[in-house]
């Protein structure tokens, strides 16, 4: 099946930098939707950016356009979401969630059935 393995995460300082690396593995189809959620003790889990082989277009979350951005190395089968301008309120757990299926339009609200362990982002001076 489906397996996504997350890294990068780590503490970093408001205004720094840090990219987050997921290697997937298992898909057997043109059809794929990936993406990154986060979630900070107390809230609920938030979509941050996605891509979906149905349009090729990625999406983001608008607390995080013009800071982060999302791409993809086919060859080694691996999502990276740089995210740069970091704020405090960007401290959560960080996970990458995909499934077999193509999205058109924003697939930040689609139904990922698989999910990774998550990476801890800490933005704090």
């Amino acid at each position: 099946q489906v397996q996504l393995v997350e890294s990068g995460g780590g503490l970093v300082q408001p205004g720094g930098s840090l990219r987050l690396s997921c290697a997937a593995s298992g898909f057997t189809s043109d059809y794929y939707t990936i993406g990154w959620f986060r979630q900070a003790p107390g809230k609920e889990r938030e979509g941050v950016s996605c891509i979906s082989s149905g349009d090729g277009t990625p999406y983001y979350v608008d607390s995080v356009k013009d800071r982060f951005t999302i791409s993809r190395d086919n060859v080694r089968n691996t999502v990276y979401l740089r995210m740069n301008s970091l704020k405090p309120e960007d401290t959560a757990v960080y996970y990458c969630a995909a499934v077999g299926v193509r999205y058109f339009g924003s697939c930040l609200d689609a139904q990922h059935d698989y999910w990774g362990q998550g990476t801890q982002v800490t933005v704090s001076s």
